[in-house]
């Protein structure tokens, strides 16, 4: 089993490292700058640099990857271009590379054939391929209920439903397209407690919550469900969210949209409870690290 990533790693970055090395010598830099733009030692450098090192030459060949390398070399030695700058457009050729039939993608079927024999419908090396779209929203859910599991206040904003992080896929339709935890985050003795790894289609409420949202235009793919208390709305307030109050009691779906329809910039949505109705505050964001991060705030 090798991952396309292993083939970045062991045979794109070694090359492109030692032909912008090489290239940033030829501009007449000397080893000790091009070690700390590269973020490389200088024994690498010279190893670069004087062609020790295995390259790929198909890399090496690619039009691409050349143009790039002498674009990047030339702002580098000028100061034109930072090396965080170079960083990137590297990860967006790199990205580009990967797309089904690229060099990239070539390599890494080379590498493990039995890819160029799956299932036609199904690209591997498709950035937006439903799989990669599902696993970009598991591991941001993820990273996001890890910053809750850390957060030492959090157990106090968990209400007596329990809480539940939930974020979803960019077309999100339904609860299917929205992932969560199974069974909400409860607070067991004073610990955050995420009773299993999040899955797509595991809770219709807050899921439901952000649907309606999105389905009045606002911008948010992730949302959470917090026990409701003036101050902690205003301190939401306070961080530059909008607020905007919704009647639970009614057609939730009905209710959130109307809400948003009404103040479309809103980012955090109430309802202060009613009979047999607990009152909560949900915050909305872009994604569940932000949303993770501005409840881990009010803690």
């Amino acid at each position: 089993m090798q991952f396309v990533e292993e083939i970045v790693v062991d045979e794109f970055l070694p090359t492109v490292r030692s032909m912008l090395a090489a290239a940033l010598r030829e501009r007449g830099l000397t080893q000790s700058e091009v070690a700390e733009m590269l973020g490389i030692s200088q024994s690498a450098v010279s190893k670069y640099a004087h062609g020790d090192v295995t390259t790929n030459d198909r890399v090496v060949s690619d039009e691409r990857v050349e143009a790039l390398v002498e674009e990047l070399a030339d702002g580098l030695a000028a100061g034109d271009v930072t090396p965080v700058r170079a960083l990137i457009e590297i990860e967006i050729l790199i990205r580009e590379l990967e797309g089904g039939g690229d060099l990239l993608a070539q390599l890494h079927e080379e590498a493990v054939p039995q890819l160029a024999e799956h299932d036609s419908s199904f690209r591997v090396h498709d950035p937006e391929n439903e799989l990669r779209t599902s696993e970009r929203v598991l591991s941001s859910l993820r990273r996001g209920l890890r910053i809750l599991e850390n957060a030492s206040g959090f157990t106090t904003l968990i209400p007596a439903v329990g809480s539940n992080l939930v974020a979803c896929t960019p077309g999100a339709e339904d609860v299917d397209d929205v992932a969560g935890v199974p069974g909400r985050i409860f607070d067991v003795k004073g610990q955050t407690t995420v009773p299993a790894s999040p899955e797509f289609g595991v809770s219709e409420h807050v899921a439901t919550v952000l649907l309606a949202a999105r389905s009045r235009g606002a911008e948010v793919s992730a949302a959470i469900n917090v026990t409701y208390d003036r101050e902690l709305l205003g301190a939401l307030e306070e961080r530059g969210h909008v607020a905007a109050e919704f009647d639970e009691s009614e057609d939730i779906a009905s209710s959130v949209a109307v809400a948003i329809g009404d103040e479309p910039d809103a980012t955090v949505l109430y309802q202060t409870g009613g009979m047999g109705i607990e009152p909560l505050i949900y915050v909305l964001g872009s994604d569940a690290e932000s949303v993770a991060d501005d409840v881990r705030s009010l803690s």
